[in-house]
């Protein structure tokens, strides 16, 4: 089983005359294999949650945003020996064409395509999940999951089964993960902030910037 996790960091905002939108835009995916692999990832957001955020308030999410560095040096030693691997792409807004700025959707589903683009689903065996941070509307989520299945289909094996699921990040551990390593690249490119990145930078196996 193979278990894909989505999630995003900085904006999609391109009025950098008006406004203060983010210099970048970064898509990262977790990938991890197997059951047991993914139980123990989810497991270790539920401790860091319950032994070092959960007092007198109860806090439901992990947010690379809003953790202090020491919270994501503890959630990373409960993973670091567990397998699996980042990959991330990370947009210069500056220099997008003007026409696609009005586009925002159609920018997003190209990117989180070109990062899938790096992951070997020619090797998948079972079924292949793929759970994104559901920040889109109906019909928005219907045109990202037609656009992504008409890519990935090509390159996985007929038997192999994709499933593309849209969740709330509070209910899925895996999507949390995710948002803590997403806003470590984008804090890279965006601040020159290395300080989380360098910590993990061994699991992701693609951090690039695109244009």
């Amino acid at each position: 089983m193979w278990y894909l996790y989505l999630d995003e960091s900085g904006d999609l905002g391109f009025d950098f005359v008006n406004k203060k939108p983010s210099k970048y835009f970064t898509i990262a995916i977790l990938a991890i294999q197997g059951v047991d692999n993914n139980r123990q990832l989810i497991n270790a957001v539920k401790k860091t949650l319950d032994r070092k955020l959960n007092g007198k308030r109860v806090v439901l999410e992990l947010k690379g945003s809003s953790s202090v560095i020491e919270i994501k040096k503890y959630f990373y030693k409960l993973i670091e020996n567990i397998p699996f691997a980042i990959f991330s792409l990370s947009l210069n807004k500056k220099r997008v064409y003007e026409s696609l700025t009005r586009e925002k959707e159609r920018v997003y589903n190209y990117v989180a395509r070109k990062v899938l683009d790096q992951i070997h689903f020619e090797k998948a065996a079972v079924q292949v999940n793929l759970i994104a941070d559901k920040c889109k509307g109906k019909r928005e989520i219907k045109e990202f999951n037609r656009y992504i299945e008409a890519q990935l289909r090509g390159r996985l094996n007929p038997k192999v089964p994709l499933n593309i699921r849209h969740a709330d990040s509070t209910a899925y551990k895996g999507i949390q993960a995710a948002d803590l390593f997403s806003w470590g690249i984008f804090r890279s490119y965006e601040r020159k902030d290395f300080s989380w990145y360098d910590l993990f930078k061994k699991k992701v196996r693609f951090n690039e910037q695109y244009l």
